[in-house]
């Protein structure tokens, strides 16, 4: 359990050091923030200076029942709707129809603008008394007409085509030109005020600014259960804006109403069509009942026996109603067949059969939903078919009612003639001049009773007409909030902020990301956390080779040496026989400063009064000799290594006057052949001698990724110092190292991280600690 417990509080210790550290490492950079951040906020704080405000416009209307309306009872002429599908009101709302109609009614496809320093702004009207020539239908690409006021007059430039045409006046209406518009200043106006200024009138074509406005205008349902419709609309002018949305509303009434009236209208026309038809026959009937009278010179008839004539008379009754229901039959089957305009019938004629009735009724809306549908799309559009099929299954059905309904009535017709026959005994005496003169009354009263008819339901469809209600309820006329919706300063300005973080942020990030150089402890912790980490050398600017020159300095890398001989004791195996421990200083790579350290580390340990050792054993590339400003070629190790009869005692040097307990061995003359003599034995006899002479023996060996020297002698060592260069040692090198340690290619590796704080990125820093009570700095 303690030692889990202590385990957590080890990887809690971890990640805290690592966020300080990141973040450490991020504010090293602060400048970068500071800058970025004022700069955005300067640009923002221009932004907003010269932004063009926009406004959002609103409006509120309320889609009326028509179920609900003033229409008559008893009529139903009008296309009645008892559910509202606010869906349907909407695509009609935003339709190229409605929309064209606003455009031309608000002259829309010429817009004006005023043209400042920075930016140009949309106004709702010029200073000037504005006349268009041109017709807007003529219009078909863009046109742009730029107006300079001058003290002395006006300049006039085409934009596209660059042609200049200059005024005398503020006036164009006394010059002969070909411009598509006059202006002249108003009288209203002041000239001090416009002078200077630039405008510019622009031409579009209307299908294109009605296209325009079409996708610019959000038609939105309040609440799911309302038959409230929200208009909205974002733009420069608060007025265009109030306008184009009144002027929206309007229009969609009035198409609204348009669409009621039409089932009205088409009635009015049916019925005065057969007003025509019916006024022919009637004055036919009568010439032939004046004629039949005349010619026979019949004044009255006696009336038949009581009950023949009572019989005949019901009999008659009855087929006065058969007959006058066939003739209603026949005038709708012919309205049917023959009806080409609007496919729009007479309702409630006077046919008593509801089916059929209820057919007209359904047979009325369903062209009035075609016509509706067509207006606003396609004929290819799949909602304009299924109308259109609709429409043509009930013409078929009512087809089909109408013929049963005429046989009905025409089987019953015969049966009332055949009972007529049998009636006609008891009224054999009535002369055959008084059945005739029957058969014309009877053709009379049914035209006539026809005429009243249709004159009664002329007046229905005409008060009908004349008080359609309105489709939409205005609630809330177009208005405009007081402040702009775009653009908004607080938004702007936190963007600007938290952009200025996030920018240098990012940039950083990918710096850190992509970089692949080792820059302290931490990085190698990463890899292996078998292996200690002994030291951490801080990186000076224009540092000395020799720290230790003089042995009593207290400088931050004279300390960091100390602490490095202090730390090396402590992963050196303990021994009994009171001989010199070998400690090796090697490196991957060349560069990373093995034998800086080495010299360092030596002169450290000497300075504490032990006899130490150092042995340049990089034969291919020795630098201990520039360090200690000696001949390259003094007799050394190699020499010793080659001859025999060479004592490798006299090939050492006292390179520091400082350090009387410090010997050198120099690498000597570089062999061809370094593998081969570090195995000839020679090399194992030399620290074997020295052990029995020294505390210390420091070895400066080659590096291992290049060479196999150090690892051929590598058993030799107590202790390995394996040198990496923060910035400078690439992290994969790391495993390489590890796997040396692991494999027991080399012996007890510890490593020493050289340059620490070469970058300030990464926070490392050694300007405290070090000099504390000693108030000095070397």
């Amino acid at each position: 359990m303690d030692n889990s417990f202590n385990t957590m509080n080890a990887f809690d210790t971890e990640d805290s050091i690592d966020l300080k550290q990141e973040l450490r490492r991020y504010l090293r950079y602060w400048p970068w923030f500071v800058f970025t951040v004022m700069l955005l906020l300067i640009g923002a704080y221009l932004y907003l200076r010269y932004a063009p405000r926009i406004f959002e416009t609103y409006a509120k209307v309320k889609i009326l029942d028509e179920s609900e309306g003033l229409e008559l009872p008893t009529s139903a002429f009008i296309f009645k709707r008892s559910n509202i599908n606010l869906e349907n009101e909407k695509e009609i709302l935003t339709s190229y129809l409605i929309m064209n109609r606003v455009v031309r009614e608000l002259n829309l496809n010429t817009s004006f603008y005023e043209e400042g320093t920075i930016q140009t702004s949309q106004i709702e009207t010029l200073p000037f008394t504005f006349k268009q020539i041109i017709e807007p239908d003529s219009i078909t690409k863009t046109i742009s007409y730029k107006i300079n006021v001058k003290a002395n007059g006006l300049e006039i430039i085409d934009v596209d085509t660059e042609e200049v045409f200059s005024f005398s006046e503020h006036s164009t209406l006394n010059s002969d030109t070909n411009l598509p518009f006059e202006i002249s200043l108003r009288s209203e106006a002041s000239e001090k005020d416009i002078i200077g200024k630039t405008f510019l009138i622009n031409f579009k074509s209307i299908k294109n600014v009605a296209l325009g406005l079409k996708a610019k205008i959000g038609v939105e349902a309040i609440g799911e259960q309302s038959d409230l419709l929200k208009l909205v609309i974002t733009g420069e002018s608060k007025e265009l804006s109030e306008k184009i949305l009144n002027t929206l509303m309007d229009e969609f009434n009035r198409d609204g109403i348009y669409d009621r009236q039409l089932v009205s209208k088409r009635t009015l026309d049916f019925i005065d069509e057969r007003f025509v038809f019916l006024e022919q026959e009637l004055d036919s009937i009568e010439v032939n009942r004046q004629d039949f009278k005349q010619s026979n010179n019949i004044v009255d008839i006696i009336a038949d026996a009581e009950l023949g004539l009572e019989q005949r008379a019901q009999s008659d009754e009855e087929l006065f109603r058969i007959e006058h229901q066939l003739t209603l039959s026949d005038l709708l089957e012919n309205a049917l067949k023959n009806n080409t305009e609007s496919d729009l019938l007479p309702a409630n004629i006077g046919i008593e059969n509801s089916s059929i009735n209820v057919l007209i009724t359904d047979y009325n809306s369903a062209v009035i939903n075609r016509d509706r549908y067509l207006s606003s799309g396609g004929a290819n559009n799949p909602i304009v078919q299924k109308a259109v099929t609709q429409v043509e299954n009930l013409k078929a059905n009512l087809n089909r009612s109408l013929e049963t309904y005429s046989n009905q009535l025409e089987a019953s017709r015969q049966q009332l003639s055949s009972r007529n026959r049998r009636f006609s005994g008891t009224v054999s005496q009535i002369p055959e001049k008084e059945k005739l003169l029957r058969a014309i009354n009877r053709q009379q009263k049914i035209k006539e009773s026809l005429y009243l008819l249709l004159l009664q339901k002329r007046e229905e469809a005409a008060i009908n007409l004349a008080i359609t209600e309105p489709s939409i309820k205005v609630v809330e006329y177009a208005l405009t909030g007081g402040n702009p919706i775009s653009p908004k300063s607080n938004i702007i300005y936190a963007g600007a902020l938290l952009g200025g973080l996030l920018i240098p942020f990012g940039i950083l990030y990918l710096m850190f990301m992509l970089d692949t150089k080792l820059h302290g402890k931490d990085d190698i912790t990463k890899v292996s956390s078998k292996i200690p980490v002994i030291g951490e050398i801080p990186f000076k600017k224009n540092k000395e080779d020799v720290v230790f020159d003089d042995p009593d300095s207290r400088s931050a890398l004279a300390e960091s040496f100390r602490i490095l001989s202090s730390n090396v004791d402590y992963i050196l195996p303990v021994k009994d026989d009171h001989k010199a421990k070998v400690i090796y200083c090697t490196s991957t790579i060349k560069g990373e400063g093995k034998t800086y350290v080495s010299i360092n580390l030596s002169l450290a340990l000497s300075s504490i009064n032990k006899k130490v050792l150092l042995i340049g054993a990089d034969l291919r590339n020795p630098q201990i000799h520039t360090h200690i400003k000696q001949d390259k070629h003094n007799p050394g190790l190699s020499n010793y290594l080659h001859d025999g009869n060479f004592n490798w005692r006299d090939g050492l040097r006292k390179g520091f006057d400082k350090h009387p307990n410090h010997d050198i061995l120099l690498s000597g003359d570089i062999p061809p052949n370094p593998a081969h003599l570090l195995t000839n034995g020679r090399f194992t006899k030399l620290i074997e001698e020295a052990k029995d002479e020294y505390d210390y023996i420091i070895v400066d060996t080659a590096p291992t990724i290049l060479v196999t020297d150090t690892l051929l002698i590598s058993q030799l060592a107590d202790a390995t110092i394996y040198l990496v260069r923060a910035d400078y040692t690439e992290k994969n090198l790391l495993k390489y190292s590890v796997d040396l340690s692991e494999t027991g290619k080399l012996k007890n590796v510890a490593y020493v991280v050289n340059s620490v704080g070469a970058s300030k990125s990464y926070g490392y820093g050694y300007n405290y600690g070090y000099n504390y009570g000693y108030g000095n700095n070397v």
